[in-house]
């Protein structure tokens, strides 16, 4: 029979070992966050295309963000503005929910402020003081994704507006507050 001092240490060797397990198995549960985020983008009014990481090493990549800039500028005016980095992630996200690599069609992002009146003068759709103007507004279609499939994952991510357009064939996403429309 084992002494007393043995069963013991065992005792502690073994409680020891599955305390180690199972302070592992949240960090074997928990999904990790993406080691990179990319997007892919075509341009309708332009027919500029990327594909390309803006985030890798935990950190936004500044080429990267400066091309997107470029491919999200004010294309009437050739003008460029920042893009809030959280727009990028919103659209990374909803293709991501949406299980698909097709390349998101934009219409339209930034918008200078004078691009901007000329199309509130033409539409009553367009805020004068939209948030396209301050690169944080972007509207989209998904390529073999219905509009209302866009709309209804970017409303459940619940990371600005969603403006849903079916007769213009667009979804408006913005990081301001949470609302649709």
């Amino acid at each position: 029979m084992p002494s007393t001092s043995v069963i013991g240490r065992r005792g502690v060797l073994a409680g020891a070992a599955a305390a180690v397990a199972l302070a592992a198995v949240p960090a074997l549960a928990a999904p990790r966050p993406p080691s990179r985020r990319a997007l892919s983008l075509a341009h309708l009014h332009t027919g500029e295309k990327l594909d390309l990481i803006y985030w890798a090493d935990g950190r936004y990549q500044p080429g990267a963000l400066r091309r997107i800039e470029w491919l999200l500028r004010d294309f009437r005016t050739d003008e460029v503005h920042p893009i809030d980095p959280r727009l990028l992630d919103l659209l990374a996200a909803v293709r991501q929910r949406l299980r698909t690599r097709a390349p998101i069609q934009v219409i339209s992002a930034y918008r200078s402020p004078l691009t901007n009146a000329m199309l509130a003068s033409l539409s009553e759709s367009v805020a004068p003081n939209s948030l396209h103007m301050a690169g944080r507004a972007i509207d989209v279609r998904l390529p073999g994704r219905p509009l209302w499939a866009v709309r209804q994952v970017a409303t459940a991510l619940r990371a600005g507006g969603v403006g849903y357009y079916p007769r213009s064939q667009f979804v408006h996403l913005d990081v301001g507050s949470v609302r649709h429309w």
